[in-house]
């Protein structure tokens, strides 16, 4: 039965692992959660209370994806609304700066936790992802993270991979890198909704206590029971993936039988705000109206023990008030991503009932602006892994004339990417028709302005890794016409019809995405063109994809039943090859016009 645990020493000591991997066993389904035991982090004494009520901070962040450096170009921004009603964007982002952040939030706050939503690691640029996310575990540390949630992310290599990262040692293939051994994560990460399919146990532990003195809040740790759509089947073979609610309500259970009555969800799942200011007010015109999405359903149905919740996965930006199935007012956070902005929450402790005196909670997101002074240990670090990285990042591999952006219906970048994938294909076999790539797997945008000293329009290997860091290969195979219609129409319907993926197709292939209209009748058959021609259903068509979305995944089920399979190298080989073999610096790549998709509204 898990156990309870407290905050960590912090600085230069250790707490007990959390997860640990069978030797020998070959599935991550033999992973099983150790439970910690750790020295509390102030002397527990309940003869003396200073006041009945004490103030926590709760600092946060979500989906880091290894972003140690700041993010380029719209990645490394957020928009801001002004009083006056009008917006205007802020650079932002980049750890030295978050850890500068958050330190000098935590001054003045002896009762102060930090928190986090998942997808801390996974879709990294190359500075973390070339090293499995050592860099971005290390920098964790650093930030005196102390409890994190798991992420469909965190399961890009597999759950004996996740392992690891909790637990250190060296990668099983790449061995260790530099003259350290890497000695994993010092704060849980916690998926209580993630279960071993042979013992039906979650493979890392459920909850987590924070206890300070006689102060004492739970933290319950689930990521979106959906991940097995967005994630490949390697990734998560062997793991079942349960309901957010019902397991959040039965651990919530478990810590009121503990006596822990002050509870904090952690949920990699998210929602989408009327707005993209990060300073929007989503409770407007009444409590969380002005946000929507998976997470509105979960906080309104998730037991009202459960005093706040911290969220993730969409990349938005929302601090909202949700009411609970009793109808009381609950916190239901996000900052974002990329660690672009915190959210600083404070929960008022009541000591006496040992609940969060819910109606005191307030919260607010903040920007990591990059106009504070840099923090030197992560500096330090930054710089130690960028020395190993260097050799391999600062390549050239093409050149660009301008920016090519990844945002939109369809994108520039996602035209070029499927123009890649498509070139790629013709190599291997020169009857490939067209390429589809999906808008999730494309991880960062292509820009013009120099960042490292390589010039403005290099792209250099790093810069082409940030897009694409999944090492999917591309795929092969064949399709009809009749199932190429039904794929186009399951960007719309089905498990998309709620969130529409749009995928980015190759040059040749044109349609028309009608808005007006509703599930699949938004993709308009007839103006389905290959090449000028209409799609004929009983024809048979070369398509070229990447793994995951020849698998099936994004809910894209037609097209994992493709035929005469052929699997080449990763999506990153076809990139680089594409740019290299197109672009100089006297003629380098424009950028796409993104007029593959004919868009009714």
């Amino acid at each position: 039965m898990p156990a309870t645990s407290h905050p960590r020493p912090r600085r230069g000591r250790r707490t007990s692992r959390l997860l640990a991997a069978a030797a020998g066993l070959a599935t991550a389904g033999a992973l099983v959660a150790a439970l910690p035991q750790t020295a509390s982090a102030g002397e527990k004494t309940t003869s003396h209370w200073p006041g009945r009520y004490q103030d926590v901070q709760l600092l946060s962040f979500n989906d880091l994806h290894g972003n140690l450096e700041p993010p380029a170009g719209s990645s490394g921004r957020v928009t801001e609304l002004q009083p006056d009603g009008t917006t205007k964007t802020v650079d932002a982002g980049g750890v030295e700066y978050l850890a500068t952040h958050l330190r000098q939030a935590r001054k003045g706050h002896p009762y102060s936790i930090t928190a986090a939503g998942g997808d801390m690691v996974g879709a990294s640029p190359l500075l973390s992802g070339l090293f499995h996310d050592e860099p971005a575990i290390e920098a964790l540390n650093r930030l005196d993270l102390d409890v994190t949630s798991v992420g469909n992310h965190e399961f890009d290599e597999g759950a004996r991979e996740l392992a690891r990262l909790q637990n250190g040692g060296c990668h099983p293939t790449d061995g260790c890198y530099g003259e350290r051994e890497f000695e994993g994560a010092d704060f849980p990460y916690l998926a209580a909704n993630v279960l071993d399919e042979k013992t039906g146990k979650p493979i890392l532990a459920p909850y987590w206590v924070w206890e300070k003195k006689d102060v004492r809040i739970g933290f319950i740790g689930v990521t979106l029971e959906a991940t097995p759509d967005v994630v490949s089947a390697e990734g998560v073979k062997g793991l079942t993936f349960k309901d957010e609610v019902e397991t959040i309500d039965k651990y919530a259970k478990v810590l009121q039988r503990q006596g822990v009555k002050s509870i904090v969800a952690l949920v990699h799942e998210g929602g989408f705000p009327a707005s993209g200011a990060y300073n929007y007010d989503c409770d407007a015109p009444g409590a969380g109206d002005g946000v929507s999405g998976p997470i509105v359903e979960i906080a309104k149905h998730v037991t009202p023990q459960v005093d706040a919740l911290v969220t993730g996965h969409t990349h938005n930006a929302y601090v909202c008030t949700v009411p609970d199935p009793a109808g009381n007012p609950r916190t239901v956070t996000s900052a974002s991503s990329f660690g672009r902005l915190y959210t600083d929450t404070t929960l008022t402790y009541d000591r006496r009932t040992g609940d969060i005196a819910r109606t005191s909670v307030a919260s607010a997101n903040h920007v990591v602006t990059r106009d504070v002074p840099k923090a030197p240990d992560i500096t330090e670090l930054i710089d130690r892994w960028n020395v190993l990285a260097a050799p391999i990042g600062n390549r050239p591999v093409g050149y660009i004339s301008g920016d090519i952006g990844n945002t939109g219906t369809e994108s520039p970048l996602g035209d070029l990417i499927a123009d890649a994938q498509l070139a790629y294909g013709k190599e291997l076999d020169p009857e490939t028709d067209l390429a589809l790539m999906n808008s999730g797997g494309i991880r960062a945008p292509l820009t013009y302005a120099s960042r490292g000293g390589e010039g403005d329009g290099v792209v250099t290997y790093a810069e082409a890794f940030a897009v694409q860091p999944f090492a999917n290969t591309v795929n092969l195979q064949d399709i009809t016409g009749a199932q190429l219609i039904q794929i186009l129409k399951e960007q719309v319907s089905g498990a998309n019809e709620a969130a529409p993926r749009i995928l980015q197709i190759s040059s040749g292939l044109t349609y028309t995405l009608d808005l007006t209209k509703a599930g699949a009748d938004r993709v308009v058959t007839d103006s389905i063109r290959l090449n000028g021609q209409a799609v004929d259903p009983s024809a048979t068509y070369r398509v070229a994809s990447n793994s995951f979305l020849a698998g099936g995944g994004d809910g894209f089920p037609t097209l994992g039943q493709g035929t005469d399979d052929r699997v080449g190298a990763d999506d990153l080989t076809a990139l680089e090859r594409y740019l290299t073999a197109r672009s100089s610096a006297a003629d380098p790549i424009e950028p796409p016009a993104a007029d593959r998709i004919t868009i009714v509204r």
